[in-house]
């Protein structure tokens, strides 16, 4: 994939988005992405900052191709939560540690109820 264009189409498809879901993601036309898929136009800095983050995807790879696809930034903060309540949990009882994620299940519960 050597243009702009094709990486975006590319990670539009991988992740599951048409031209028309990704554009009324991000705020512009259908006619924007089209543009862009075809190396047509050169995308504005808000744009390209609106689709990777919408299609999680690294700037630099859409940009100029390097790096890997995949923005590792979500994924990094995350493990390094899952670190830190590991070590707070590793320190409880058995009986604590299963309270605790008994809490956490019924956050996520309520969480996704309110949505």
């Amino acid at each position: 994939m050597d243009t702009l264009g094709k990486r975006l189409s590319y990670a539009r498809r991988k992740k599951g988005y048409t031209q028309d879901s990704l554009a009324a993601s991000i705020g512009v036309s259908r006619g924007v992405i089209f543009n862009l898929e075809k190396d047509k136009t050169t995308p504005q800095t808000i744009v390209i900052n609106a689709i990777c983050k919408t299609l999680s995807i690294n700037k630099d790879w859409l940009t100029d191709g390097l790096g890997d696809m995949e923005d590792k930034s979500d994924f990094i903060q995350s493990t390094k939560i899952l670190a830190e309540l590991y070590d707070v949990a590793k320190e409880l009882s058995e009986e604590e540690q299963l309270f605790l994620l008994d809490m956490v299940k019924a956050v996520k519960l309520r969480l996704m109820q309110k949505q």
